[in-house]
């Protein structure tokens, strides 16, 4: 054996090494995977991108433990292809489960839970009410039984965590056949992320008693939820991601008879409103310009008079939804913001907090300020009514640590 096999072999197993017991988790999106191979101890990690799924440009973003970066080019590979090629990579680690990012849960279920042929069908029978995702999810878990059958692998739905809202919070105000018999309410999402931060909020808080948090998942996709001692009592996003909040290209809430307004004005057909109510609308509708943040406040902040009132939309409905989301908080902890959004820009977490003005809310404009890039930590004046947090999200890590809960790993 050469020298050099021998070094990359030892660079091999010490990789292996720092990669106790791993977990895989899997996010798999209408054109793109998000994947992290993660240790038991939740202390290291691999983590990688297959993005533009589909397209010439289809790519694997790969990052190793070493922090080393490698970029594979699958031109026109869809979600099979790439999903070979990332368990390819991950194969000398030995990972002992796969935790998959499953959209939506439906009524059924109000927790992770192991795959079985059973929830394999269901997650594929949930398609419509979350057609660019449930499907992608199944790919995800049909990829891995085909080369891993014997993996015991885990669903963590994005709409869990909310089935703990009380009727008053996820009904309609409809038909109740329309409930009864096909199973029409809100069901909210991101759930793993107000989980998670939630949780961490109360770890690292000095307030005692029970915890009432408003937590604030802000990026191009939003959502907000007021959470009760680690239990969601309501949230933002309804039937489909598309209610609630201002996003980067959804609308969010309008008037329900908006369809039916540009049916008969403008003969524009459902599926053509459901299109730019999703893809067209929010920060990218109302700034003309972009659906992400940081480029529209560029624009706002040289003179650019649509930016401006599309970051004023977006900071004055948020505010407004958080202030009526802590109706649903017994007790009033504080407001936690995650998400690219919620994490880095300074800007919109004061403009939200100036919106909710009467609730005696006090903030250090500095500390704010420094609060970006992955940093954690609370921006609250000593006389605040309620404590403010800025905590990165980590939806892999919650989703690892759900799925060895539920295979009993933990």
């Amino acid at each position: 054996m050469s020298d050099s096999t021998t070094t990359q072999t030892s660079k091999q197993e010490s990789d292996t090494s720092q990669l106790t017991n791993p977990t895989l988790v899997l996010n798999c999106g209408s054109s793109s995977i998000k994947y992290a191979l993660i240790s038991e101890d939740e202390s290291t990690r691999i983590t990688g991108l297959a993005e533009n799924l589909g397209l010439d440009t289809a790519r694997i973003k790969h990052t190793a433990l070493s922090g080393e970066k490698l970029e594979i080019s699958i031109p026109g590979g869809r979600h099979k292809l790439a999903l070979q090629k990332i368990l390819e990579l991950l194969e000398q680690y030995h990972f002992i489960a796969v935790g998959h990012r499953g959209v939506h849960g439906g009524r059924e279920y109000s927790e992770a839970v192991q795959v079985t042929d059973h929830v394999l069908s269901e997650v594929k029978r949930l398609k419509s009410l979350a057609p660019l995702h449930n499907p992608a999810n199944a790919l995800g878990i049909e990829a891995v039984q085909a080369i891993y059958p014997d993996i015991p692998q885990v669903v963590v739905f994005d709409t869990a965590f909310h089935q703990t809202m009380p009727a008053v919070a996820y009904r309609y105000p409809i038909p109740k056949a329309l409930y009864e018999d096909h199973k029409i309410r809100r069901y909210g999402f991101h759930g793993t992320s107000h989980a998670y931060v939630s949780e961490r909020a109360s770890q690292i808080t000095e307030a005692g008693g029970t915890h009432g948090w408003l937590t604030a998942h802000l990026g191009n996709g939003c959502s907000a939820a007021a959470v009760y001692d680690g239990k969601s009592l309501d949230t933002s996003m309804g039937l489909t991601p598309l209610e609630g909040l201002m996003m980067g290209t959804r609308s969010g809430d309008v008037d329900p008879s908006l369809h039916i307004h540009l049916k008969r004005q403008l003969d524009m057909s459902l599926e053509d409103i459901d299109k730019m109510l999703n893809s067209d609308s929010g920060l990218l509708g109302i700034s003309g310009l972009s659906n992400d943040m940081r480029t529209v406040e560029e624009a706002a902040n040289e003179g650019h008079k649509d930016a401006k009132l599309a970051i004023e939309m977006f900071a004055y409905r948020a505010g407004k939804y958080l202030a009526s989301l802590s109706c649903a908080l017994p007790e009033f902890t504080g407001i936690i913001f995650t998400g690219g959004i919620g994490e880095n820009s300074a800007s919109t977490r004061a403009r939200i907090l100036n919106v909710m003005r009467h609730f005696g809310i006090s903030f250090d404009a500095d500390k704010n300020k420094t609060l970006a890039g992955g940093a954690e930590g609370s921006f609250h004046s000593s006389d605040s009514s309620v404590e403010l947090w800025v905590i990165p999200t980590d939806e892999e890590r919650q989703i690892a640590k759900e799925t060895r809960q539920t295979l009993g790993l933990a």
